[in-house]
């Protein structure tokens, strides 16, 4: 079992030396979705039971038990607004799909000549939709894979693409303990804005979850962005995140992350105040889960996350 594992990780990362450097496109891929994610810091590779996962590692959908949807809604810097949508279920004799939407709207901007007169208006948004699909391999191992289309405008400029995630799963429930790996946005434009084509944010990431003996606590530890250029080896694990949910009543959840990239981008000569750092609450009510989720980008500002999941 153990082999098959680090095989299939390896058939996530061909060649074992990914790499994606330059500019990219589609940077909105790379925003946390859900409120419960982004109070973990986007430690969520191993997450289960949670329609969401599909945005992070395909296959957790494989632990699903029933149907499941999701509604979100971003509120970013300046007027700046996200959201997503998710739903997963079970066809028998098939497998587990799954099928979501991002999308970001930028707001409006003046349009102006080469003098400066304000000639018009025009708005920016992006787009992207997800169908994923995941099955047992064997026992406590899941595989999925997704694929995605993207939609990005500005003005009357607007370019498409298409993108794969894959992932595997790997769970111990005797230990509530879990391992997983996930590559993301494994693609290309369709069509570009101009005549140049960028990258798209490939993302190689692994994680684990553990919930310590005698303690209220699922714990979560993951490392992104294994693709991104690095001047040197240990640099590349520079984006890692932590993310712990306590379990404080029958429906309650507080949850706490912080994700060490975001602190050092955001950093403002030798200060980054609360950067990198974010937390949440989660209740469920009637059946349905409400989550909250605030994250600090330090002197930035700060971002707000609501969203709210039911079973069917």
């Amino acid at each position: 079992m153990k082999r098959t594992f680090l095989a299939l990780v390896l058939f996530l990362a061909p060649g074992g030396t990914l790499w994606c450097g330059g500019s990219t496109v589609y940077n909105f891929l790379r925003n946390d979705v859900g409120a419960r994610a982004a109070a973990l810091a986007g430690s969520f590779t191993t997450i289960q039971g949670d329609p969401d996962v599909m945005f992070y590692n395909p296959a957790g959908l494989a632990s699903l038990q029933s149907s499941h949807g999701s509604v979100g809604f971003f509120k970013h810097l300046l007027d700046i607004n996200a959201g997503h949508l998710s739903y997963s279920t079970e066809f028998d004799g098939i497998g587990r799909f799954g099928a979501g939407i991002l999308f970001t709207n930028y707001g409006s901007f003046d349009e102006t000549d080469l003098l400066g007169n304000t000639t018009g208006s025009f708005g920016a948004n992006d787009i992207a939709l997800s169908i994923a699909y995941a099955l047992p391999l064997e026992e406590n191992l899941f595989i999925g894979g997704a694929v995605k289309f993207i939609y990005s405008g500005i003005g009357e400029y607007s370019s498409t693409g298409l993108a794969a995630d894959l992932g595997v799963l790997y769970t111990i429930p005797e230990s509530q303990f879990a391992i997983g790996a996930s590559i993301r946005n494994l693609g290309a434009q369709l069509s570009a804005y101009n005549t140049t084509r960028e990258d798209l944010p490939l993302d190689l990431g692994i994680g684990a979850s553990i919930v310590p003996k005698g303690l209220p606590l699922l714990l979560n530890v993951g490392v992104h962005r294994l693709t991104d250029d690095a001047d040197n080896f240990l640099d590349r694990f520079r984006s890692f995140t932590v993310g712990g949910e306590f379990t404080l009543s029958s429906v309650i959840r507080l949850r706490i992350g912080y994700d060490n990239a975001r602190r050092k981008d955001y950093k403002i000569g030798s200060s980054a105040d609360l950067a990198g750092f974010s937390a949440g609450l989660g209740v469920l009510v009637s059946g349905y889960n409400v989550n909250y989720a605030l994250s600090s980008l330090g002197k930035a500002g700060l971002l707000h996350r609501v969203s709210v999941g039911t079973t069917f």
